[in-house]
């Protein structure tokens, strides 16, 4: 079943990808009145593109990292060029359709109409650049730190302040590298936060080819530790490797498991003694694989409920069951909020939150936007974060 689940899987991805080539094809050759040399030039162009984003995954787990990141540059960016495109084109044809049906009522002759239709072409293929070359620059810009105040009704006021900074979705693979990731990890070390937590989907590659590039985060510094939990794509990438990994770097890693963050020690019998548990649970699909999967309620066995629970799971479809079992607050990622617009509204379908801060039921859930990308260096609509969530104590006038 898994083989024949992805032979469907690569078949559908082959079908759109030659479908969305053609229509960028025809409407690039429209647009610019290509004659038949020029046609046959970017039919050759168009074809390598393709056939070098059907090789991409292959290249990127087959061959070292060094090998494969230029490659890697080239298709990644023709793939956020190529979803820009077909939404500009595609909202352009849709126009242009309406505006046929419109076309009966309108006083404009042929040639007029023709002369129209061209200078619409040249803007769409123009708007379609621009659109791509601001979601490069949005993309590569330095990750900024988004803060956030979180308001929970057990948080008790000596536990005011207390600051969780959240790195998800780092995704370090061809284009995303140590380089960088030292960077993250000293602005993380400046908000000298109290815990620091990893919500999964944090490489795109082995151990063998990203060890050196993920080592930096042996540097992160908090009071009380720094976790991970896994998302999907470790699951793709040697998840057990990486998690002995991690380990040895100094991470700790939460399989259906918590701890008791003890801020302040309190005397007295330990039944109300002030501290947050904090638990972290196998991405939300990681059933599949042996010896893996969610457990929340193995989790939280023993727990005692009067003390704050903040959950980490990668997928925020995690917060049904969260609140149903006393989670207060959880924190996900994998959204990338989207990442480049208009794909969000898509992840909808899939997931229950997109990005920011909800209240589902008694829970509160924080969707982070991610601290890298996946794929296409490409952000439209969303920005990296690095997510620092400060816990508040609920204050009366919220309550009832």
């Amino acid at each position: 079943m898994p083989i024949l689940r992805t032979l469907l899987f690569v078949s559908i991805m082959t079908l759109a990808l030659c479908g969305l080539h053609y229509y960028v094809y025809l409407r690039i050759t429209r647009g610019l009145a290509l004659g038949p040399s020029e046609q046959r030039f970017l039919k050759v162009g168009l074809f390598a593109l393709f056939a070098l984003l059907w090789l991409s995954f292959p290249l990127s787990r087959s061959v070292s990292r060094s090998v494969a990141s230029p490659f890697l540059w080239v298709s990644y960016i023709w793939l956020g060029v190529l979803a820009l495109s077909s939404v500009v084109f595609g909202i352009v044809d849709l126009l242009r359709w309406l505006g046929t049906m419109l076309a009966p009522t309108l006083p404009i002759d042929d040639s007029r109409r023709a002369w129209l239709g061209r200078v619409v072409d040249v803007l769409a293929l123009g708007g379609a650049a621009t659109l791509s070359g601001c979601a490069v620059a949005i993309g590569m810009r330095k990750v900024g730190v988004k803060r956030i105040e979180v308001e929970l009704r057990k948080l008790p006021k000596e536990l005011d302040g207390f600051r969780i900074v959240q790195l998800t979705d780092v995704h370090i693979g061809p284009t995303l590298d140590g380089t960088w990731l030292t960077d993250v990890v000293a602005r993380v070390n400046s908000l000298a936060a109290d815990v620091v937590v990893i919500t999964g989907d944090l490489i795109d590659g082995s151990v063998a080819q990203l060890g050196p590039h993920v080592a930096p985060l042996k540097e992160l510094k908090a009071c009380h530790g720094v976790y991970f939990v896994t998302g999907n794509h470790e699951y793709y990438s040697g998840v057990d490797s990486w998690l002995t990994e991690l380990r040895r770097l100094g991470i700790q890693v939460l399989r259906n498991e918590r701890v008791t963050l003890h801020p302040q020690p309190v005397a007295g019998d330990g039944a109300g003694e002030l501290g947050i548990d904090l638990v972290g649970v196998d991405d939300y699909h990681a059933a599949v694989f042996p010896g893996h999967g969610p457990d929340l309620q193995k989790a939280l066995l023993g727990r005692d409920p009067k003390r704050v629970a903040v959950l980490l799971a990668h997928q925020p479809a995690a917060i049904t069951e969260a609140a149903q079992l006393g989670i207060d607050l959880q924190l996900s990622g994998h959204t990338h909020a989207g990442q480049l617009w208009p794909w969000g509204y898509f992840v909808r379908l899939q997931q229950p939150y997109v990005y920011g801060l909800h209240r589902h039921g008694d829970a509160q859930i924080y969707v982070s936007a991610g601290t890298g990308y996946w794929g296409p260096p490409m952000r439209l609509a969303s920005e990296s974060e690095i997510t620092e969530v400060i816990l508040r104590p609920e204050r009366a006038s919220d309550h009832g």
